[in-house]
């Protein structure tokens, strides 16, 4: 029975399969790439490292830790660093990272270079090899020269790929290797210079897990880390972890979109066969049978809609690694697993089955005495049952969330947003229906009252479509508000106050000389600020050495290892504010130092005021106490810092500067820069526009990705609202060929249509742009801490764009009556 009943109707219940398919797909195109993700990030562990294992260390290697070095054999060995580059052919600079190796690092993956071969020589024949794009971008080929401080030395090759870098990373600073023994003819490392040094060693039968726990705490102890290929794919993993649950969340958003359409045209579908369930029921057939053969027609479409989803993942899935290839630090070999595609195919039938339970549910409740007599309450189903079903699909949502983000909490915070989201939408439709039936303008012409009407006659499709319009709209909205947040956090205002260049590693003896620089330019220092080098050497008494030993201590470890970077001032800037205890900006003879500390520093480091911290000053003890915690702003672009010393303190400690200035213009900046990387090579120049303009390049990356995924839920939404669209062109049919049998013109039916879609666009679309402002001005409060200004854009964009395609497949359903004779269409229909 359900096999010919759904014969009879197959056009309709491919609309109920196509409101699935899309969300199925997303769900298993994203499932398969995470696993290919985890699988090639597995097997070329050691070719992301380039090496079994490592040990780093942000300073020349202690004694101890100089031993284990040697005890276990390092097979090569950097040092890397950021400075500036300059390029003699065209007077260029760039601020590149520095990679000086001695060894045949890599020894797992290669150097792919053009030529081939500069990967394997460069180091014999005495030259660089220069990141391929910064060689397009300044027009340099092999052969140029390259100048490092104060060495000039041959670029020998373009650097297209090396182990573990990516094209973002390399975007921000470009890679240039260098064979190590020309490092010190640099003169680049000095006091204060940021740099870490490598050791990277080939051992394939050594048990890593072994190695890591015995001699890990001993180089923890000694400021230095150990770093095995499997431990650094499995921070890799955890960190493509976080993309793919986000963007399963995207897709899983697509898929309850469907759903909703699914529970929609099921509604209408089931109202037009009560009469046949009905008849069956008066003919003997039990409650259970009428209700099985419209659940197995939704379990099929269920099940085939899954099968066509996974197959269109299977395919999309080959889209992403060039979709994401910016962001990976190598290239990922697809395969097809069977579990994604199993999950996708449960996914539709479970989905479509819980979702079309509570339309369902008429079939089993309804008498048949009721539907013949065409009683309008006959598809009320015991409000116990309503509520099962509803708890069951929130169940769903929650665990599906729960098994995605691996975190209940967060889970049920998803589960919750989804639910305020569409009750507020289904709020609003209802809201309106209310307020035009208690508002209804009788005074307005026929055919703008039939079109208003039509919102809340029998079988209406106003929920369904505002709830599919309306949550799209939300997505993409909340997407391009979110974007405009990040990009004014990156906006640089031509003020004075506002600096663009920063100079760090500024050497105390270079101080006069740059400032002369400065001011025969006509350019304000707007900061000049002295830093100093030192790491805690005691908390409260106990050693900073004891107290790593103690696995007791509430205290975030890496505050025991860290080098904190720290100045001295009088006064508090414009991003600080005390928040406990007394700044003191000037210490007094006879008086103990109090310092001020930001408050992550106190949470991590469990600090509250009045707490002694004795600090090592490149071998000089220091005693402080904790005298105020400031809070800081952070997003500023001003120069801020953990730890601040009052003055009178640290005056005669060795030191280097940070120095800010601002200029007018790109071309000022370039003729700076080329001044100062000719005088002081070792001085790293940071140029904040460059920089902005490398983030919005990632925002835009990022936000097509994300739109990309955003696009399954628009075009779900648009296939729900075709569906609901066609599923309701049964209903009208009959009122639309009476209407042309009364007398009424296909120009005036069609304007009915038109304005009764362009009611149902403007609203679906008007709720998501608004619902997302609210979303966004929360997001910009409490998680980027920013001003937030709407952007017109949604309201000018998608508000209209939204609407003509709702209206555009609303009236492109009338064609088949419009074209036809009132009685063709009936005797069709019948």
């Amino acid at each position: 029975m359900a096999w010919r009943d759904g014969k009879a109707s197959l056009s309709r219940l491919m609309l109920f399969m196509a409101s699935i398919i899309l969300g199925i797909a997303a769900v298993v195109s994203i499932q398969l790439f995470s696993d290919n993700l985890k699988q090639n990030i597995q097997l070329q562990s050691k070719a992301l490292m380039g090496a079994d294992f490592l040990i780093d260390s942000k300073q020349i290697p202690s004694k101890k830790v100089q031993a284990i070095i040697d005890s276990l054999g390092a097979s090569a060995s950097e040092v890397n660093f950021v400075s500036m580059a300059a390029f003699p052919k065209n007077n260029g600079t760039k601020l590149v990272k520095v990679r000086a190796i001695e060894g045949a690092f890599p020894f797992y993956g290669n150097l792919a270079t053009d030529p081939v071969a500069a990967g394997e020589n460069y180091q014999e024949l005495g030259g660089a090899l220069v990141d391929a794009t910064l060689l397009l971008q300044y027009n340099l080929n092999p052969g140029d020269s390259i100048k490092l401080g104060k060495l000039t030395i041959p670029i020998l090759g373009a650097l297209k790929s090396i182990p573990g870098s990516t094209a973002i990373s390399s975007s921000i600073a470009p890679t240039v290797l260098i064979p190590y023994r020309f490092l010190e003819e640099t003169a680049l490392l000095q006091v204060g210079s940021r740099k870490e040094y490598q050791y990277f060693f080939e051992a394939p039968a050594m048990d890593l897990e072994r190695l890591d726990k015995k001699i890990a705490p001993i180089l923890k102890a000694e400021n230095a880390d150990l770093d095995t290929h499997t431990s650094t794919s499995q921070r890799l993993g955890r960190r493509y972890d976080n993309v793919s649950r986000f963007l399963n969340l995207v897709a899983f958003i697509a898929l309850l979109l469907g759903c909703i359409g699914i529970a929609s045209s099921v509604h209408i579908y089931i109202k037009e066969k009560l009469k046949i369930v009905a008849v069956l029921k008066c003919l003997g057939a039990s409650r259970k049978q009428t209700f099985l053969i419209y659940l197995f027609q939704i379990l099929s479409i269920g099940l085939i809609g899954g099968i066509l989803g996974a197959a269109i993942g299977i395919v999309l899935q080959y889209g992403f690694p060039y979709i994401l290839q910016d962001f990976l630090p190598f290239n990922v070999a697809i395969s097809i697993s069977i579990w994604p595609i199993i999950m996708g195919i449960s996914l539709g039938v479970l989905m479509s089955i819980l979702f079309a339970l509570l339309p369902l549910l008429g079939t089993w409740y309804i008498s048949p005495l009721e539907v013949l007599r065409g009683a309008e309450d006959n598809l009320q189903k015991p409000k116990i049952a309503r509520i099962a079903v509803g708890f069951l699909i929130l169940l769903f949502i929650f665990l599906f969330s729960f098994w995605i983000l691996k975190d209940a909490l967060n889970g049920l915070f998803f589960t919750l947003g989804i639910f305020i989201i569409f009750a507020i939408m289904g709020g609003v439709a209802n809201a309106f229906i209310k307020l035009i039936k208690k508002y209804f303008p009788s005074s307005w012409g026929y055919t703008q009252r039939q079109s208003l009407l039509n919102l809340f006659r029998p079988n209406n499709q106003t929920l369904v479509l505002v709830l599919a319009i309306g949550f799209g709209t939300f997505l993409i909205s909340t997407l391009y508000f979110t974007k405009d947040i990040l990009l004014a956090k990156t906006t640089i205002e031509n003020k004075k106050s506002d600096a663009n260049i920063i100079l760090m590693d500024v050497q105390s003896i270079q101080e006069t000389a740059l400032l002369e620089t400065f001011k025969s330019k006509g350019l304000e220092v707007i900061d000049n600020i002295p830093i100093i080098t030192m790491r805690m050497q005691s908390i409260r008494g106990e050693s900073v050495n004891e107290i790593r030993k103690d696995t007791t201590v509430k205290m975030r470890k890496w505050i025991l290892n860290r080098e904190f970077r720290v100045t001295y001032r009088n006064a508090l800037s414009a991003t600080e504010e005390i928040v406990a205890g007394e700044f003191t900006g000037k210490r007094l003879q006879g008086v103990p130092i109090y310092i001020s500390i930001a408050d992550n520093i106190a949470r991590d480091a469990n600090l509250n005021v009045g707490d002694a911290v004795v600090f090592n000053v490149q071998g000089v003890l220091m005693e402080t106490i904790v005298g105020s915690i400031r809070k800081v702003d952070w997003s500023s672009m001003k120069v801020n810092f953990s730890i601040l010393f009052p003055t009178g303190v640290l005056e005669n400690a060795p030191k280097f500067n940070v120095m800010t200035t601002q200029v007018p213009n790109k071309e000022s900046s370039a003729a700076l820069q080329r001044d100062l990387v000719q005088q002081f090579p070792n001085v790293t120049i940071l140029d904040l526009r460059q920089v902005f303009t490398l983030v919005e390049g990632i925002l835009d990356k990022i936000s097509w990705i994300i739109n990309f995924m955003a696009f399954f839920s628009i075009l779900t939404g648009f296939i729900v609202l075709i569906g609901s669209v066609r599923n309701s062109k049964y209903q009208r049919i009959k009122e639309s060929v009476l209407l042309r049998t009364l007398g009424a013109k296909s120009k005036q039916i069609l304007k009915i249509t038109a304005l009764e879609y362009v009611y149902l666009g403007i609203l679906g679309s008007l709720t998501g742009i608004l619902l997302s402002l609210i979303g966004s001005q929360l997001l910009a409060t409490f998680l980027f801490k920013e001003p937030f200004i709407p952007a017109v854009i949604p309201f000018l964009v998608f508000l209209p764009g939204v609407t003509f395609l709702v209206v555009l497949i609303g009236v492109s359903n009338l064609k088949s009556v419009l074209r036809s004779p009132p009685l063709e269409v009936l005797r069709k229909e019948v």
